[in-house]
């Protein structure tokens, strides 16, 4: 599997995944001339995308939908909750292949995809898991908290792709930011932050996870050099030494076409 992040912050969000020849997207936060650029870093175009997979209906995720689904046609998949947000407004053009994540088994793509429930302030917001013979690897960002669900189905993963939004301190000195605003991000319905990313960090590890990609970072309330070193402190509090026993790196707000091996 490869794996590429396109963009990850809080403002788009995109990711490709490719297993057998076959291409797939989790989310398009971009717009669609960005999401043509990223891939061409990677040496891919959007001929290779097979299907589009969205987490939620929040406009950092599907920002580019309309203009994807203008272009290409390929079956996008959401839960029912979320397509009914979509579709009110307007945000995917007509003819689409619209499905259900209760249909993701007949997915066109090389590998077995599963969603998950994840809890975050939209209708019905998902995450993916994605798996071949011999891996499995995940993208699961806008968790307000790891439920036993979200902490059921990234277990074991090889490779997980993590929300560590904001860090608590750098926050709370934001003057941009409305108290109403830091309570939803800090709310069980928000977003993960860096501690409580660095906790979950070190029971995947634990569990098999050796490759972590930090993503969906604030720009206003966090910096790649905090989320990895919270996350890095955590793990050698652990005993785990990076490099030795994982991998951990930061997704860039616009990604630089590097994939990820798995």
């Amino acid at each position: 599997m490869r794996v590429v992040s396109l963009c990850s912050s809080s403002k788009a969000n995109c990711t490709y995944i490719e297993s057998g020849g076959k291409g797939l997207l989790v989310d398009i936060g971009c717009s669609f001339k960005a999401l043509r650029g990223g891939l061409a870093l990677a040496n891919r175009s959007t001929e290779n995308i097979n299907a589009v997979f969205i987490t939620h209906e929040h406009s950092d995720h599907i920002k580019g939908l309309l203009t994807l689904s203008k272009n290409l046609h390929v079956p996008v998949y959401a839960s029912e909750g979320t397509w009914s947000r979509i579709l009110s407004k307007n945000a995917v053009s007509a003819g689409t292949d619209i499905r259900l994540i209760d249909d993701i088994a007949n997915a066109p793509v090389s590998l077995s995809v599963k969603a998950f429930h994840t809890p975050h302030d939209s209708a019905e917001s998902v995450c993916y898991t994605f798996s071949d013979n011999e891996n499995k690897i995940a993208v699961c960002t806008d968790l307000g908290h790891i439920t036993p669900e979200v902490r059921e189905n990234l277990t074991g993963c090889r490779f997980v792709l993590l929300e560590a939004n904001y860090d608590p301190e750098m926050m709370t000195r934001n003057l941009q930011y409305p108290y109403e605003l830091k309570q939803r991000i800090r709310s069980d319905r928000g977003h993960l932050a860096n501690g409580d990313c660095a906790a979950f960090a070190r029971e995947l590890v634990n569990t098999g996870t050796v490759s972590l990609l930090l993503g969906h970072l604030s720009q206003n309330n966090n910096t790649p050099e905090l989320a990895v070193s919270t996350v890095e402190r955590a793990l050698a509090a652990a005993g785990a030494v990076r490099g030795r026993d994982y991998i951990l790196d930061a997704a860039a707000v616009v990604g630089s076409g590097k994939a990820i091996a798995v």
